[in-house]
């Protein structure tokens, strides 16, 4: 009986083995637990979250100032009678500066780097900090932002909510000792579960994790991962918030080829609007926060105090905004409005933000987009109604288009406001009026963090020497040698040792009585004996030699460095092929990383 069951179970381990040796279980299941546990963590992050800004809001704006901010359709804002606050609330200097003073306090006491917009701190972990996200950083960027946001801040919850799944990721990957490309698969995997989960955008919040890392490619190593983690954050927060989108919208379709016209006008406004948001936005900080001469901690506080001004006039521009662009897609706005608010939303976010505060970027950018697109969409109707029969559509595709321009994600703004809003049927315009503003604006981006491209990050580095050495042959980097030195196995070592001291080449063939090749003789080996005196006599090369290695002219450059890499040698013979015992002269490591340097040039000039 014994017998025959071990009989089946090493059958059935044969099965599992070839089964597992086509479809890879041992890699897909253990992405796929990972994807599961940073997915659950940042969907839980993506809770505890919103009910603290909620907490924090309750108390402050709503609390103190008596200000009640519309809702989006998705979060009660149809059916809620949210109370208005008129003009000149003098709480509104007080509350946001009060936040930023303790979101500031905060930061730059425990976690400098969670300042600002979140997003560009796991952009910048993910290229440069080989993935590692310090375990304070979620921590510190959730309590801050939600402060930020809570008190009348012109900021959006993406950034710690990236940071909160990324971080996790980070910690993970640290813990189970993976490595550094892995780590930075999970910090990718984490930041779209958390983006994906709080937008209620699963693909979108995954695809936004690969795109955002760059400005011309995309991260498609980690699509797969954060696919799977984005699906499950999404699937922790939408079973206690709803599965329901977080705008409403009305049957928005695309039906008149005409209207392709005003969305490509549209595009081009929403890029260069989007290029003078960076370019405010960055000169707001560099120009005058950063040379202020006061603490950091400080700072927030005076962006909060200037956006309180604003807020005077205009309340629409604190928070996130999301009710406003809801009554925008209601058309509920007038056009007026639509203009001024956008316009000073930028000013707001640069306050908020730009002045060392806590937050993310993504929710003020849609905001100012639908307001765009709210007046844009209006005017175009009044001006030709029988080609723009719904002007409302416009506040969608400026939502998708400005960021998409302001951030160098075309792709996933088009799946993620497809996603916020439930309209699919203007896929067309969305994907079309956003990749056009992607075109033009793509030089600039709201993500200072941002690379142009893999070859840029020094996360993909090692892919370049592979591609450009891989390209290379050893016929383009070796020196010839007329007359090749080889050692008969039967020489002893002081015999030997005056062919090294003649020569640069750290290696020489050994040959046998048949002139046959059967090992190397390394300068290496030969300092292991001539210490000893009297044994250079003794010791033969045979005793000595190595396996033979070689490399052949037409072997490229990548397989020669790891035949350098494997035996430390400092050069190689080239063999002319495998069955001659022709050596055509060495190969250096030197010549090879020459060689490197001399292609890595020309290509950059070529870029």
């Amino acid at each position: 009986m014994k017998q025959k069951f071990k009989k089946q179970l090493v059958y059935g381990r044969r099965i599992w083995s070839r089964v597992d040796k086509y479809f890879e279980f041992k890699f897909t299941g253990r992405w796929m637990l990972y994807g599961f546990v940073i997915g659950v963590v940042a969907g839980f992050g993506g809770i505890l979250f919103i009910y603290l800004q909620e907490f924090i809001e309750h108390f402050s704006l709503k609390g103190l100032a008596g200000f009640y901010p519309p809702l989006p359709g998705g979060e009660g804002g149809a059916e809620a009678g949210e109370v208005e606050q008129g003009l000149f609330n003098w709480w509104f200097l007080i509350i946001p500066a009060v936040g930023g003073l303790i979101s500031g306090l905060l930061v730059y006491t425990w976690a400098p780097e969670a300042e600002g917009h979140g997003t560009d701190g796991v952009i910048k972990a993910f290229h440069q900090e080989r993935g590692l996200i310090r375990k304070r950083v979620p921590f510190i960027k959730t309590l801050a932002s939600a402060i930020t946001i809570g008190t009348g801040g012109s900021a959006g919850r993406e950034g710690p909510i990236a940071q909160i799944g990324a971080g996790f990721g980070s910690a993970l990957a640290t813990k189970l000792k993976l490595s550094d490309s892995d780590r930075r698969t999970m910090v990718v995997s984490g930041m779209a579960a958390g983006i994906g989960s709080i937008f209620r955008s699963p693909i979108g919040g995954a695809i936004f994790a690969v795109e955002c890392l760059y400005k011309e490619d995309i991260e498609t190593e980690g699509l797969v991962p954060a696919i799977i983690a984005s699906i499950i954050g999404y699937t922790v927060f939408a079973t206690l918030f709803g599965w329901h989108t977080i705008f409403t919208t009305g049957k928005f379709i695309f039906e008149n080829p005409l209207e392709l016209i005003f969305y490509g006008i549209f595009g081009l406004l929403c890029a260069f609007v989007g290029i003078l948001y960076v370019k405010t936005f960055y000169g707001i900080h560099e120009k005058v926060f950063k040379p202020m001469k006061l603490p950091n901690y400080l700072k927030p506080m005076i962006g909060g105090l200037l956006l309180g001004i604003l807020a005077l006039f205009f309340p629409h521009i604190l928070g996130s905004g999301y009710g406003w662009i809801q009554k925008a897609i209601d058309g509920q706005l007038a056009i007026t409005l639509m203009l001024s608010i956008a316009v000073l939303k930028v000013l707001a976010t640069s306050f908020s933000i730009g002045s060392g505060g806590s937050g993310g970027i993504f929710a003020p950018s849609l905001f100012i987009g639908a307001m765009l697109g709210g007046a844009y969409g209006s005017v175009a109707a009044k001006l030709f109604p029988d080609i723009i029969t719904q002007p409302e559509a416009f506040v969608l595709v400026g939502m998708a288009a400005f960021f998409a321009g302001a951030a160098n994600v075309p792709v996933s703004m088009t799946i993620m406001i497809t996603e916020m809003t439930g309209s699919y049927q203007l896929l067309v315009p969305l994907i079309f009026t956003s990749t056009l503003a992607f075109f033009i604006a793509h030089k600039w981006s709201i993500y200072s963090e941002q690379l142009k491209n893999h070859a840029e990050s020094p996360a993909h580095r090692g892919d370049l020497i592979v591609d450009i050495l891989k390209e290379m042959q050893v016929v383009e980097a070796y020196k010839p040698t007329k007359k090749v030195p080889l050692i008969k196995n039967t020489w002893p070592v002081q015999k030997v040792l005056p062919l090294f001291s003649d020569r640069e080449e750290d290696c020489f063939p050994v040959i046998n009585e048949e002139k046959k090749i059967i090992g190397l003789l390394a300068m290496s080996s030969l300092r292991a004996v001539i210490g000893d005196e009297g044994i250079g006599d003794i010791i033969l090369a045979e005793d000595i030699k190595t396996n033979f290695e070689c490399v052949y002219p037409d072997e490229d450059l990548h397989d020669a460095l790891g035949k350098f890499l494997r035996t430390r040698y400092a050069s190689l013979p080239v063999r002319a092929n495998k069955e001659s015992n022709k050596i055509l002269g060495f190969l250096t490591y030197r010549d090879l990383i020459s060689a490197y340097d001399d292609a890595l040039l020309e290509w950059s000039k070529q870029s």
